[in-house]
């Protein structure tokens, strides 16, 4: 990592962690103003290995710090992430850390900081103790020996992966750019997508601007591709929890004629929807903003295709959104399967009779994914599931689970749900 940590870099990123672990903020939220890397670098790195981080350091400490000194705990465990897992030499780690804590405006921490971090190993934990016991244990469960290589697989960074916005561009032309750009890159499984080699922001990429690509895992482009290939010009969609928006922009790009429904709860996150269009080159779809569990907002013309992107606990995308080990709860996951049930039986009444309503989510709980399948099932005569196969996963009883132990996707499930005529 290049660059000079600076003491306001560290106390930035402490203050950045005490938001995320005492209020319960989301890491995008609290980051969307962050330019600096190093800082991002400690907060994501921070958070990824949390729970090791706050063990070392709290068995350090004479007795736990006040609520009120969050900050200095996680000024700590910015000091302690530097010394195991960042290229920073161990005095300067250490001393520009006890300096940081002038910037937090606790200077009486001074000593308290220097004596615990001067006590730290210098070489990290095992990466498989990286999650809440209670995600850990639910891991173990559902995929046995697998569950060693996906806790690892979680704690790595995210890819990233570019969809080319084929209505601009061909595919082969803007790989030409990435290489005159001297971009690093990989193919991925659809012609519009690609995988960077080394991450970088957005806007640095030739043609962002101008609308010519879009960030998005390509685990959600085989979805999104799944999804396009099998509907037919003119085929009126719905897609349901539709922001921000990656997979209705997708089936846009297709090429195909379609009658496109964006359907969202939050008004604002319409808004960041529409504005994303507006740079991709999209019109000609309808937003509403409404509530997926009633139906007030239907005109009562059914759907030939209903895509629920459920809410969910976010468990694939552990990489990505390392907070989601942090301020995940067992009990927010029992919600979040009641939510997508009742998605499920609002929705199926807007789906025609003969055609399909696909369910997906970017979880690796099977209570969040077969199990919410299999009691919609149970309950709707009219449903069936039908198989899914994508290039990469593996079968489940009723769709298709992506795992983030392939290097290049996120974890996300995929089930098809066709209603009988």
């Amino acid at each position: 990592m290049r660059g000079h940590l600076s003491q306001s870099d560290r106390a930035r990123a402490a203050r950045h962690l005490a938001r995320i672990i005492g209020r319960g903020d989301s890491l995008d939220h609290v980051v969307r103003r962050e330019t600096n890397p190093l800082c991002l670098e400690m907060t994501y790195g921070c958070l990824r290995h949390y729970f090791s981080l706050a063990e070392a350091v709290e068995e350090r400490l004479a007795r736990p710090l006040r609520a009120k000194d969050l900050d200095v705990l996680c000024l700590l465990l910015v000091g302690a992430y530097q010394l195991q897992r960042m290229r920073v030499p161990g005095h300067a780690a250490i001393n520009e850390t006890v300096s940081a804590v002038r910037a937090l405006g606790k200077p009486w921490a001074a000593a308290l900081v220097n004596a615990v971090l001067r006590k730290l190993p210098t070489r990290p934990a095992d990466d498989a103790s990286e999650h809440p016991p209670w995600l850990q244990g639910k891991i173990e469960a559902l995929y046995g020996d697998q569950a060693p290589a996906l806790l690892r697989a979680n704690n790595q960074r995210a890819p990233m992966g570019l969809r080319i916005n084929c209505r601009k561009i061909e595919p082969a032309a803007y790989r030409a750019l990435l290489n005159d750009a001297g971009i690093a890159f990989d193919d991925a499984w659809l012609p519009e997508s690609i995988l960077l080699r080394k991450p970088q922001p957005s806007a640095t990429l030739p043609g962002f601007r101008d609308g010519l690509v879009a960030v998005q895992d390509v685990g959600a482009q085989l979805v999104g591709g799944f999804i396009r290939e099998r509907l037919q010009g003119g085929r009126r969609v719905l897609d349901a929890c539709a922001a921000p928006g990656g997979k209705l922009f997708h089936l846009l790009e297709s090429g195909l004629q379609l009658d496109l429904t964006a359907l969202d709860n939050a008004p604002a996150r319409l808004q960041t929807l529409t504005e994303m269009a507006k740079r991709l080159g999209h019109e000609g779809f309808a937003t509403i903003a409404a509530d997926a569990c009633g139906l007030d907002w239907w005109d009562g013309e059914p759907f030939d295709c209903v895509l629920v992107d459920a809410p969910c606990s976010g468990s694939g995308t552990l990489r990505r959104h390392p907070d989601i080990k942090v301020n995940r709860t067992p009990r927010q996951v029992r919600q979040a399967s009641q939510l997508q049930g009742a998605l499920l039986r609002n929705l199926w009444r807007t789906v025609r009779p003969g055609c399909t309503l696909m369910y997906c989510t970017c979880s690796i709980l099977a209570e969040e994914n077969d199990q919410v399948v299999e009691s919609f099932l149970e309950a709707q005569a009219d449903a069936r599931a039908v198989g899914v196969e994508l290039p990469t996963g593996t079968a489940t009883r009723h769709g298709w689970q992506m795992l983030p132990t392939e290097p290049a996707t996120d974890g996300f499930y995929l089930a098809r749900i066709d209603r009988q005529p």
